[in-house]
């Protein structure tokens, strides 16, 4: 089991300042994914009444994309190659300080904590692009 330190992005709306907010994971298992790792995160928040990170996910089966975050300052995390619902909690060792955030690009303007407006993106693909 791993115990981790996560910095996580945490922004209420578009037009709100944002901050790195500190969470404490405790007891996560190597073998989940970091988006399972995340669920975790939420419903130990929930239980202790507080606000849950907001994060898109859709298919987490590293197909459609949308789990797309910045973790330690990489696109997706440490995994080259690797969609972030496909990266696995081994890839991190007991103790680590893990920062997550949004992309941060004029095009995905930040909606709430983690969850970019992916518009832009969406008219290019509908478009066949």
């Amino acid at each position: 089991m791993l115990n981790l330190r996560l910095r996580v992005w945490r922004q209420p709306g578009p037009s709100a300042s944002g901050r790195l907010v500190e969470y404490e994971a405790r007891e996560i298992s190597p073998d989940i994914s970091f988006l399972e790792m995340l669920d975790v995160v939420n419903e130990r928040l929930v239980q202790r009444g507080e606000v849950p990170i907001a994060f898109d996910h859709d298919c987490r089966e590293g197909i459609c994309g949308s789990c797309s975050l910045m973790i330690n300052g990489v696109a997706h995390g440490p995994m080259r190659g690797t969609a972030t619902c496909q990266l696995h909690m081994r890839s991190f060792s007991d103790g680590d300080v893990i920062t997550v955030e949004p992309w941060r690009v004029r095009a995905f303007p930040i909606l709430r904590d983690l969850v970019v407006d992916r518009t832009a993106l969406d008219r290019i693909v509908q478009a066949g692009g």
